[in-house]
This record gives structure tokens, sequence and C-alpha cells, in this order.
């Protein structure tokens, strides 16, 4: 896998809301997935590009599989963990053509559809590329700051930089 060690789990892939985003997208039980589709479901389109803050969990109800939870719907704290995580899942995508959700979650994911695509628009790509922009100017200002220490905040930043060039630039 094209993005393993040099940005999942390296700071992006490697939270509670990255193994949520991937039982998440286990859960559209399809091979090609749009991020339209992922921004609607997520309300990332009503956001108007503003991902640092996270007023409340954001809460999806799952439809197609048995989650580990309780009820039927997952909740993510952190906006900008979700578009930093499916910034490299879309690389990924780019990069080999697909991604293979086992590999980003872990062989105990159930699912009929372990390896989709995800694509983008013009428009999800503006908006993933202006808001990696926005994160690695200015992490302290993000929501996620409040959980992490400084030092990591940085240095999360830094592979963010990273993976926006891979994506956006290169």
């Amino acid at each position: 896998m094209y993005i393993e060690g040099r940005f999942w789990n390296n700071y992006i892939g490697d939270t509670d809301d990255s193994l949520t985003l991937v039982e998440y997208l286990a859960d559209k039980h399809k091979t090609e997935l749009s991020m339209e589709e992922i921004f609607s479901d997520l309300g990332f389109d009503k956001r108007n590009g503003n991902f640092r803050y996270s007023e409340s969990p954001i809460t999806v109800e799952l439809k197609n599989i048995n989650s580990e939870y309780d009820e039927n719907f997952v909740e993510f704290y952190y906006a900008i963990d979700l578009v930093v995580d499916l910034a490299a899942i879309l690389l990924e995508c780019k990069h080999n053509g697909n991604v293979d959700l086992r590999e980003l979650f872990g062989d105990d994911l159930e699912t009929p559809e372990p390896i989709i695509c995800i694509t983008s628009t013009q428009k999800e790509d503006e908006i993933i590329n202006n808001t990696l922009m926005e994160f690695i100017s200015a992490p302290l200002e993000f929501d996620l700051s409040e959980m992490c220490p400084e030092e990591d905040m940085f240095e999360m930043a830094e592979v963010c930089e990273n993976l926006r060039k891979e994506l956006y630039v290169n």
C-alpha cells in the first residue's frame, strides 16, 4: 500500500475517527464511492470549507454492517481528522487505482466489498487542498490541538504538507 508508513499510521489514519471512517466506508458496500457522497453523508457540504471546529460529533447512520457500536450510527469528533484521512485514502486511490479497506482497518473488518475506489471532482479537491493548506499554516487553530501536544500538531502539519504536495502539486 502506497500510503502505509509515509502517511497512514504517521499522524494520519491512527485515530479512533480513522477506524470509524474505514468502518463507514465499508458500510457503503460499494466498489466506487464519490467524495461528493462522502461529503454529503458527513455534512461537509454544509460547512463552507470550515473544518477548524466541530461543535458536536459528526453522526452518520450505518445501514449495512453489524457495527461494533451498540447503535446504528457512528460518531466522528474531529472534522480535520476526517479530511486528512480522506486525503490520504484519495492519494492511495489515485496512485494504485483503489484501496483495500482491510489494510487500513485490519483483517477483522467484515465487508463484502473490501476494495474500493474513491473519486473526487475539482470542487472536492479544492476543499481538501484548501483545508490542508489552512491546517498546515495554523495547526493550533484546529480543535484537534486541544487533545494533542503542540509538537505533535506541528509534526502532523509537516506530514500533511507532504501529503498535499503529492496529492495536488506533483
